[in-house]
């Protein structure tokens, strides 16, 4: 269901065009026009021919009288007995505030319709002076159409009964994903990386994904025209297409923010579990999906891969330097940042390399940058402890007693590096801290010479250390 502003947002296009070119035909989509925005008439902000627009994305188009609901429910059952390979778009044009004179077919409708237009309102509409009434017409539908869905439900459960008896394993499998269960150790079947790997985290992911793929068949994987960059492509998934959509690998094109939006459709739905991936500095088109998963606790797996000013030539434009933060200060998702193939297999915070003697100084740090911190500390010398930070959110999590033991309050003098905004490491670095960090946008240039010339390496570490 949408409406006049609902159809301006760029959203709009990216999800309509994926859903016409891979032939949706159980998407119908109902168009509420009343040529009626928030704030003012349609006409001032759009003049487009929107059903025409649909058209053009291949979808099959009805026009009716929104008021009519017998047209309404005509044009409903039309489009769901038609499987032409089209997605439908009902044009239901409507009189936004019909029956209240004061503001029928304006923007006020919006907000002004309250209760001093009802006794207007109901006269408008021809209903009795009652203060809550439901028509003999409406109870007689709805009882009729309970006796309808009651008897949909008992065919529907003696036929899924039926074919579970055949079918135990997947039917297992079927609740298990329904209930959002994984009765599987995924870390068991993910190889073991050897410690000295020398392997890029996106590469060690696309690694880790086949096994886990293999575990979870339902799983789906699927990247905004980056497979080839974010390799989070599933080998032997096949692409989801017109002609196989059994493939478990969907491209996406470049509809960032649509691919975001149709992973939380497909998480509201419950069955199978969705993942999408791009470049990080692109979750700035995705945020308001992001934030709705994150608000709507949806069990979406995002995969950012390029995440910091060591992207290099593709310039400023192409490297992260506030994002990371920016979605790590989002409520109810875990964002982690893994700095080798040991930790893109699961982590939290924990000591990656224990102090000799007296502990004097923390260095913390995530992702590519930690190689800084190791080298900084051996540097300096005994005394100090790196601790590797991949997920903040999973280490708050963790017991006091835990945190104590990472991140003994007794040592004062902390130290954390990231190619990234400086404000959030403070939490653990403290007021007598320092952070090695950015404070401004990147340069292109190779990656190596952006993080020395920004300041990104073991020296800087060093010289925050020596300051405190």
């Amino acid at each position: 269901l949408a409406g006049d502003g609902c159809l301006q947002e760029g959203v709009s296009a990216e999800a309509s065009a994926f859903a016409a070119h891979f032939g949706l035909d159980n998407l119908i989509l109902i168009y509420d026009s009343n040529a009626v925005t928030l704030d003012a008439p349609a006409k001032m902000t759009q003049s487009e021919d929107t059903a025409a627009r649909f058209k053009a994305y291949g979808f099959d188009i009805q026009e009716i009288n929104g008021h009519d609901m017998q047209a309404f429910l005509d044009a409903l059952d039309s489009a769901k007995e038609n499987d032409n390979g089209k997605p439908k778009f009902i044009v239901a044009h409507t009189l936004i505030g019909k029956g209240i004179p004061e503001v029928e077919g304006t923007f006020k409708a919006h907000g002004e319709a309250g209760a001093k237009f009802v006794d207007a309102a109901r006269k408008g509409l021809g209903l009795p002076d009652e203060h809550y009434f439901v028509s003999k017409e409406t109870y007689d539908y709805f009882a009729g159409h309970k006796k309808k869905l009651l008897a949909d439900y008992e065919r529907w459960e003696k036929t899924y009964n039926d074919w579970r008896k055949k079918n135990g394993e997947q039917a297992t499998l079927l609740e298990a994903a329904i209930d959002r269960k994984v009765d599987v150790d995924l870390l068991s079947k993910i190889p073991e990386f050897p410690k000295d790997a020398k392997l890029a985290t996106r590469k060690a992911g696309s690694e880790a994904l086949q096994p886990v793929a293999q575990a979870m068949p339902l799983l789906i994987s699927g990247s905004a025209d980056l497979h080839g960059s974010t390799l989070n492509y599933i080998k032997d998934g096949g692409d989801f297409t017109r002609e196989t959509p059994k493939g478990r690998n969907i491209h996406f094109g470049i509809r960032e923010h649509g691919m975001c939006a149709i992973l939380n459709g497909i998480s509201y739905h419950g069955i199978f579990r969705a993942s999408g991936a791009t470049f990080l500095v692109f979750t700035d088109y995705c945020r308001a999906s992001i934030r709705l998963a994150a608000l709507s606790k949806l069990p979406n797996i995002y995969i950012f891969t390029h995440d910091s000013i060591g992207v290099g030539e593709d310039g400023p434009t192409h490297e992260p330097v506030e994002t990371v933060s920016s979605v790590r200060i989002m409520p109810q998702i875990d964002v982690i940042r893994p700095a080798d193939p040991e930790e893109t297999a699961g982590a939290f915070g924990y000591i990656a390399k224990k102090e000799k003697g007296k502990l004097e100084l923390i260095i913390m740090s995530c992702g590519s940058e930690l190689q800084h911190a190791f080298a900084a500390a051996k540097e300096l010398g005994d005394g100090v402890r790196v601790v590797s930070m991949p997920c903040f959110e999973r280490f708050n999590r963790e017991s006091e007693k835990y945190r104590e033991e990472v991140l003994p309050k007794s040592c004062r003098k902390r130290v954390a590096i990231e190619a990234g905004i400086t404000e959030i490491w403070y939490q653990y670095v403290g007021l007598d801290g320092k952070v090695v960090g950015l404070h401004q946008f990147g340069l292109s240039a190779p990656g190596a010479e952006v993080m020395k010339e920004r300041g990104i390496d073991a020296k800087h570490v060093v010289e925050a250390a020596r300051s405190l």
